[in-house]
């Protein structure tokens, strides 16, 4: 199988040497790249800035990426020829609309930034997904278990995609996450804090399942 993984955080500049970026460590991507080479996938993993990748397997194709903009390249250029995208990468919600084109001085006194939405890189592949595709989704929310649930089958569908994995925000840098993974109707694997490389190994079994 074909895997394409996206992994890490997005940084979006202020100024030359600033930006906004957000606490993803990249440990959950690169543990699901590692379990899908190791159970003799083809791997292409996409990963942010700051993702340690010492421990990634030989033979794992690495792409880096920056910016919003630049994964969104990167998996619109990849995407087609995968038979399944993971997409585990937390990609900032927010850029900067102001951004300016030299170094902002300290001594120039406060500044006030706006933000602007990024664009949905999931609901943009949508289009692009084919029939034999498996799109697994990643969510991290905070509240109810019943409401979280909800509203990530909402937007599970409302981007094409087959799974969701639900983390609550403590699994952002850490190395467990509590985190469950959903389907259309059905719990696929309960809430529970497990390892990164357990909640990864359950995320290969998935795709193995639905591409028998």
């Amino acid at each position: 199988m074909r895997i394409l993984v996206t992994t890490g955080p997005t940084r979006e500049p202020i100024d030359p040497v600033r930006f906004i970026t957000n606490a993803s460590s990249g440990r959950m991507g690169v543990a699901v790249a590692g379990q899908a080479a190791g159970a003799g996938h083809a791997v292409t993993l996409l990963a942010g800035p700051g993702v340690d990748l010492r421990d990634l397997p030989a033979g794992v194709e690495r792409v880096d990426f920056v910016s919003v903009a630049d994964l969104k390249t990167a998996l619109h250029e990849r995407s087609p020829a995968c038979d399944a995208l993971v997409m585990a990468a937390a990609v900032g919600d927010f850029q900067v609309a102001n951004r300016l084109a030299r170094k902002i001085p300290r001594s120039g006194g406060p500044i006030s930034l706006r933000l602007v939405p990024t664009e949905d890189l999931l609901a943009s592949l949508a289009p692009l997904k084919r029939p034999d595709q498996v799109v697994i989704a990643f969510a991290v929310e905070d509240g109810p278990a019943d409401a979280i649930q909800a509203k990530a089958r909402r937007e599970m569908k409302a981007k094409s995609a087959d799974y969701v994995v639900v983390n609550r925000p403590e699994a952002m840098s850490a190395s467990e996450s509590d985190a469950c993974i959903l389907g259309p109707r059905e719990t696929i694997l309960p809430w529970a804090v497990r390892p990164k490389d357990t909640l990864a190994a359950e995320i290969v079994r998935t795709l193995e399942r639905v591409k028998k």
